[in-house]
């Protein structure tokens, strides 16, 4: 497998691990209704997971492990003079 592949799983792997921490202080909300500080935990750990990956994303384009693209890249160089 080539770093690129890996450095993706690795991204997608953290995508999921924030989607199950917002959704457990989901439930944490609706379970305790502030009775606790479950929920202020997993939206920290949210909040941490969510700048790991912004700092993976940098790390990634500046080693050209990951290719930045525009949303409709043809039509932005066409135009370009």
């Amino acid at each position: 497998m080539s770093a690129a592949i890996i450095f993706k799983i690795v991204i997608f792997v953290l995508l999921g691990a924030i989607l199950i921490s917002l959704s457990s202080g989901l439930i944490f909300y609706v379970k305790d209704k502030g009775e606790s500080n479950r929920m202020v935990k997993s939206l920290t750990l949210r909040i941490s997971l969510s700048i790991a990956l912004f700092i993976l994303l940098f790390i990634g384009i500046k080693f050209n492990l990951i290719q930045p693209h525009g949303v409709m890249p043809e039509q932005t160089e066409k135009a370009l003079p």
